[in-house]
């Protein structure tokens, strides 16, 4: 009788599709209408500026930090016509100048 030699293929992990592997994960949408904006963030949005129906609003996300120095992130999100236009992190530093 003749065994043949076993031979073990390696583990490879199923790939995830590329929208699953992006590092800004936020669930937002162009689209959206603001109560939408803000039950997909979990939090309420703060007025900025602008027309009824054009405008922005500014979403504080805390992201931990210390004690002594909390560390927030700003999300500007921009409405046109009442529906998300567009949005904009702002990390409170001014990378520019430096």
């Amino acid at each position: 009788m003749l065994s043949a030699p076993v031979r073990a293929e390696p583990f490879v992990p199923p790939r995830l599709p590329f929208v699953m592997t992006l590092s800004n994960n936020t669930p937002l949408a162009f689209g959206m209408d603001a109560e939408q904006t803000a039950r997909a963030l979990g939090q309420s949005l703060q007025y900025v500026r602008g027309r009824p129906g054009n405008e922005i609003y500014l979403a504080l996300r805390n992201i931990g930090g210390s004690r002594l120095i909390p560390y927030r992130h700003r999300l500007f999100l921009q409405f046109r016509h009442g529906r998300l236009a567009g949005w904009k992190e702002d990390y409170g530093e001014n990378w520019m100048w430096e």
